[in-house]
């Protein structure tokens, strides 16, 4: 873990808890669309389509396949990232923070529209997970965003040391 930014870090405990958490409940859709979007981590999306957009139940079962559908395709970009991570740990290359940036702007999505529904039907106890998961999320986001910047400025303050490039046009043949 030498050399790990604070951003990365992070990122790899949200992906340690939103992999089973996300694809356990997206499960339970996938298994009984109707019932699994009744699960206390699906309510309040399933109660504000079922309530106030006044959807059939075949209406409900194709959001709950489209929800379930977005929780497994932010589980797999928190998988991508862990496996970059991995290689980057084991080969020293780069190229994580794409697959986390992804997983967090869905993610952040998805639980905000979740945290709006569970606020328009009077859940609190989803309200309260829904903002916890948000939170969470946004957080790694300017965690991430904040290291980023300092990073790319330390890297344009070094110095160029090497062979000075030579031009095609040089003083002597401008005369």
């Amino acid at each position: 873990m030498k050399g790990w930014r604070l951003g990365i870090f992070n990122g790899v405990m949200l992906a340690c808890y939103f992999i089973p958490n996300w694809t356990i409940s997206a499960f339970k859709v996938v298994m009984s669309p109707v019932r699994g979007m009744y699960e206390p981590a699906n309510i309040a999306p399933a109660m504000f389509v079922s309530d106030h957009l006044s959807w059939s139940a075949l209406g409900l079962v194709r959001f709950a396949w489209l929800f379930a559908l977005s929780k497994f395709l932010v589980a797999a970009f928190f998988l991508t990232f862990l496996f970059l991570v991995i290689r980057e740990a084991l080969w020293r290359r780069r190229g994580a923070e794409e697959a986390l940036a992804f997983a967090l702007t869905l993610g952040s999505l998805i639980s905000f529209g979740s945290m709006l529904a569970a606020s328009y039907v009077g859940e609190a106890a989803a309200i309260r997970l829904h903002a916890t998961e948000l939170l969470m999320l946004l957080a790694a986001g300017i965690v991430l965003l904040v290291e980023g910047g300092v990073h790319e400025r330390t890297r344009a303050d070094v110095p160029y040391v090497g062979r000075q490039p030579s031009s095609v046009i040089s003083s002597s043949n401008a005369a």
